[in-house]
């Protein structure tokens, strides 16, 4: 069930029971993460229209930040976007119940970190004539969630997500090889694996 806010009848913190889309809005499904929590983090917004037609795709790799930090910036980048581009009514689909519950008002931010994000998404949402937000499980995200793990690859340094290994890339036999931790992520010497290949790790001192 989703819970709406109508921007110009309504001050920060109301809460209104849920009511029917209008005709033309915006979808955008949004995701954020961090590998570590904290560590590498990158949101992913996707947009489509009422009828499900893409409009676009947002990605953005944050530094050195927490999930919810991720979270809360996948959501003001979804509606700093219908606000740029003269859109009224937006549907914010995301993974995060905890993100979901404190915009619903179900929740209070205790981070300090995070109430300036929740301020600064409620302005944005007062500005809407009509909004809601739900939550779904992973499975029901999973564009968003491929464009946040793009942009934390990016910020990473690991090449674009989801490409396939170029052909004329060097190949790895099978057998042991060397590499180091970085961020998180190991890094092998030498050429990289192929996406897919299974590894077992062996940590050495």
């Amino acid at each position: 069930m989703s819970s709406s806010f109508r921007g110009t009848r309504t001050t920060p913190g109301s809460l209104f029971p849920a009511a029917s889309p209008p005709g033309s809005h915006l979808i955008a499904h949004i995701d954020g993460g961090a590998r570590g929590n904290p560590g590498p983090a990158g949101y992913g917004v996707f947009i489509t229209d009422q009828a499900g037609h893409k409009v676009a795709s947002l990605s953005e790799y944050l530094g050195h930040q927490t999930n919810n930090y991720a979270e809360y910036q996948g959501l003001l980048a979804a509606l700093d976007y219908a606000l740029q581009n003269g859109h009224k009514a937006l549907q914010v689909v995301a993974d995060s119940e905890l993100l979901v519950k404190q915009i619903r008002g179900e929740y209070k931010v205790k981070s300090p970190a995070l109430l300036e994000l929740y301020q600064s998404a409620r302005k944005r949402i007062a500005q809407l004539e009509w909004f809601s937000i739900q939550h779904v499980l992973r499975g029901g995200n999973q564009e968003a969630d491929r464009l946040a793990n793009l942009a934390m690859d990016k910020g990473m340094g690991r090449g674009s997500a989801g490409v396939a290994p170029s052909s004329a890339a060097p190949s790895l036999a099978a057998g042991e090889f060397t590499g180091t931790v970085r961020d998180g992520v190991i890094v092998l010497d030498g050429a990289p694996l192929p996406e897919g290949t299974r590894v077992q790790v062996r940590v050495r001192k």
